[in-house]
């Protein structure tokens, strides 16, 4: 199952809420992104289409299903290694962050286990 680039962002937000706060629900990703409330709801229900999250219909509190936390916390890794990359090689943290997020949504894995070989090798 391929999703968006969007919908790859929603599911790393998602996460990150989900350890800051513990429960999430369509308003704390609103307050995260300041996206509006339509938006959010949009992306939330094609992320519950394909099941990659589930709303429980009295709370509104978002899980993920076993998929989506998978594909999440994948994403999410990308991501820090991507940053943990580019801040080795002396990028700004914010710069390093910001160009993480893009480039965590086109890199391919031979890119990103090469990166992330040369990060175990330079932290011996």
């Amino acid at each position: 199952m391929r999703i968006q680039e969007s919908g790859e962002n929603y599911l790393e937000t998602i996460l990150l809420l989900q350890q800051k706060k513990g429960n999430v629900r369509s308003v704390d990703i609103v307050n995260e992104l300041n996206y509006s409330k339509s938006s959010v709801s949009r992306a939330v229900n094609i992320l519950q289409k394909e099941g990659l999250i589930s709303i429980d219909p009295i709370t509104g509190t978002i899980t993920f299903t076993e998929a989506g936390l998978k594909r999440a916390a994948l994403i999410y890794q990308r991501h820090s290694y991507l940053k943990d990359f580019l801040m080795s090689l002396g990028v700004s943290a914010d710069n390093a962050e910001q160009d993480a997020c893009r480039i965590e949504h086109v890199i391919c894995a031979e890119t990103l286990d090469a990166i992330k070989k040369f990060l175990k090798k330079s932290k011996k």
